[in-house]
């Protein structure tokens, strides 16, 4: 009889049957007690109670407690809105169509295709919107596809029909892009794409001062973090809250986008409480984590509900992700102006292939790239033979819903990074390889850095990689509904500190090859939750707790596979919303 592929080991994980009775442990106690930040002399195997049967249909007590609680549960974020337009299941469809093959795109595979879809492109942005249609064919294309512009959806006739083939990468059409944190660090190895949505003015001061070797930040408030203007100072309010009351609300209108700024203090108490607050992240030491304390100031784009001037106060389309202190200097901000409502769909982009690079010297055969970028999404596509796949970079409430990395390995599969929030990964898949992987490279798998927060990632398939906290003390984040054979590492430099921060949650987890690695974190991550998750066991990459004394965090039903109701976090969240 033949051995099963690890495909079937994954589908059989997906498929094991509803009707069984489980073990586990406890039901929703905290666990653990002081966590001293040393190795471990021996790996554990074990769960840190006696398991306890329960029927698959009884509904864990995290999720009891969350649904009395739900905007501010102390383990588990409020992730219902996450997505664009707050998670819509429909993307905008917009009437006006600009066929890129009457703009001179040719599907024969040998021309390059990519001058005429920009030009379409750029005829759909500056009369306002539309759909750039390319039909079905492979068109080549030597340069970055750019989505400069608001309401502009790139749609080709189905990710089997409509391909994209990238002769070049960001490298030789850019230049060099060195890291800003020192050292011979290809920065293409996490940021920008060959399919790259960003608005036109930032992507024109991102790529001057690449090519100036002046390396940029490249989030919401420019280059070196000053194109930003105070709109109205903010009083204290509490986490979960969906308003508060301003200084002076006369520069505020319903439907603008702001930035929440939150800076830190001379003690840290911003990170501090990112992290959950108390006696752990009070003793961390903090201010020789250079690369994490360049992170903040906390910027939260979000889009504004409603003003009351007469009160004011103004409400919030998501709830206030952390506490409003005096002490943080809380405002709303101006920010560089963000690309909104605009897509890409249906189609694969395959990249030329080439063997991946060694770590962190990636030559930049990246796919699609959201930056800057609010309400903006991916759907049905799929990235062949790149470095990295999908990125978020200083972007929020994105979605991307049907997405698929494949052929020959990524660096990083998926990356969310540069104080990235809200957004929806759903259906998501990593295929497994098909070349072996060359010395000397290494593999992420859905990563999340740099104090992003309130991202989810939802029904995916991972033949390989890992769930790739890289450090940077990213909070809140969920990961439901997942199985993943995990043989990938997850990275990141000493000097971002923490792998988490506060309300990270991981319901729903299937390991098919039982290695722990980032998947049970309720030993690692402070005021987390893992729920549903069957028996890991560590390996050579052991992590020990960041924070010390009493984690807060929280396990349940450890030791099954798939038997948590409800099976998943942020659908069932969402339900509960509507």
């Amino acid at each position: 009889m033949p051995h099963p592929t690890r495909r079937d080991v994954l589908a059989g994980a997906i498929a094991v049957t509803a009707t069984a009775t489980i073990t586990g442990t406890g039901t929703g106690g905290t666990t653990g007690t002081a966590h001293a930040a040393q190795p471990r002399t021996q790996p554990r195997t074990q769960p840190r109670t006696q398991p306890l049967t329960q029927p698959r249909t009884q509904p864990p007590t995290l999720w009891r407690e969350f649904t009395a609680t739900p905007y501010t549960h102390p383990q588990i974020p409020y992730v219902a809105r996450a997505g664009a337009d707050s998670g819509a299941r429909h993307f905008p469809r917009r009437k006006s169509e600009f066929d890129a093959t009457h703009y001179g795109a040719s599907p024969d595979g040998t021309s390059d295709a990519a001058p005429a879809i920009n030009r379409a492109l750029t005829a759909a942005g500056t009369s306002g919107g539309g759909t750039v249609l390319i039909p079905p064919g492979t068109y080549r294309i030597d340069d970055i596809i750019r989505i400069a512009h608001d309401n502009v959806t790139l749609r080709g006739a189905g990710s089997t029909r409509t391909t994209l083939l990238a002769t070049k990468n960001l490298t030789e059409l850019i230049g060099p892009y060195g890291s800003r944190y020192g050292g011979d660090k290809s920065s293409w190895s996490w940021a920008g794409g060959l399919i790259w949505l960003c608005p036109q003015a930032r992507w024109d001061t991102l790529t001057t001062a690449i090519k100036a070797k002046a390396w940029p930040f490249e989030g919401w408030t420019g280059n070196k973090r000053d194109e930003w203007e105070t709109l109205t100072t903010v009083a204290p309010a509490r986490r979960g809250s969906w308003s508060a009351e301003v200084t002076d609300a006369s520069r505020l209108r319903k439907g603008d986008l702001v930035l929440l700024r939150l800076a830190d203090d001379a003690d840290h108490t911003l990170l501090e409480h990112m992290a959950g607050g108390g006696p752990g992240p009070e003793a961390y030491t903090w201010d020789d984590k250079t690369k994490l304390t360049s992170y903040v100031p906390y910027e939260w784009p979000v889009r504004i509900a409603a003003v009351d001037r007469a009160k004011r106060r103004v409400a919030f389309e998501r709830p206030l992700p952390l506490d409003v202190r005096p002490e943080w200097d809380p405002r709303l901000t101006t920010h560089v102006r963000e690309l909104t409502g605009s897509g890409v769909e249906a189609l694969t982009l395959e990249a030329i292939e080439t063997p991946q690079s060694p770590h962190l010297l990636d030559k930049g055969y990246n796919g699609v790239t959201f930056q800057c970028a609010y309400d903006c999404w991916a759907d049905d596509v799929v990235v062949r033979h790149v470095d990295n796949g999908f990125g978020l970079v200083g972007a929020s409430a994105c979605t991307l819903r049907r997405t698929r990395v494949a052929g020959r390995g990524s660096h990083h599969p998926y990356f969310c990074r540069e104080g990235s929030h809200d957004n929806l990964i759903e259906d998501f898949a990593i295929e497994e390889r098909t070349t072996p992987a060359p010395a000397g490279t290494q593999l992420h798998g859905i990563n999340v850095e740099g104090l992003s927060s309130y991202n989810v990632w939802s029904r995916g398939r991972m033949e390989m990689g890992t769930f790739d906290s890289h450090r940077g003390m990213p909070f809140a984040n969920v990961r439901t509904d997942i199985t993943v054979d995990n043989n990938g590492r997850h990275g990141g430099d000493a000097s971002a500190g923490p792998l988490f921060g506060a309300r990270f949650t991981h319901w729903n987890i299937r390991v098919t090859n039982e290695r722990a690695g980032l998947m049970k974190i309720d030993e690692l991550a402070p005021y987390s939750a893992t729920v549903g998750i069957n028996r890991v066991r560590e390996f050579d990459q052991i992590d020990v707790p960041d924070f010390t004394g009493e984690l807060h965090a929280r396990v349940e039903l450890y030791g099954t596979t798939d038997a948590v109701r409800p099976r998943n976090l942020y659908e069932a969240q969402r339900n509960l919303s509507h």
